[in-house]
């Protein structure tokens, strides 16, 4: 008899931190090249998207809003760091890499890949669409 297909009923969505000290402890546990990636890439998220949450689960962040629910999540890897944006099918312009739901996602390799003016605009698109709830 074949296995039933589970649900994702059980995935839930991360608990908001009451501040930003758990994401903060994070980037001291990743690896020293990734760090000061990390560390800009949380700054401007911040100065993108007011208002915002902060979580941690499954050793990574999230960042959300009340009413779109958590929108980015960062995942660091040994020589990148991706960016998921959690609604980023709906952008006007999607990230390049996703999977089978709404999400979408890069990869930062560099502190100067930052600059880059698209991933700024996803950034600020994440604000505005709704993410995971």
């Amino acid at each position: 008899m074949p296995k039933a297909i589970k649900g994702n009923a059980s995935r839930r969505p991360p608990e908001p931190s009451e501040d930003h000290s758990e994401i903060d402890a994070w980037f001291a546990q990743q690896m020293p090249h990734l760090q000061p990636i990390v560390e800009r890439l949380d700054g401007v998220i911040r100065a993108t998207i007011p208002g915002l949450r902060y979580a941690l689960k499954r050793k990574r962040p999230h960042y959300g809003l009340p009413d779109l629910g958590w929108v980015i999540e960062l995942a660091a890897y040994d020589v990148s760091v991706n960016v998921v944006f959690l609604g980023g099918a709906d952008f006007d312009d999607p990230p390049p890499l996703g999977t089978a739901d709404r999400s979408r996602y890069v990869k930062v390799t560099t502190v100067e890949e930052l600059d880059r003016p698209e991933l700024k605009r996803w950034i600020e698109q994440a604000g505005r669409t709704p993410g995971w709830r």
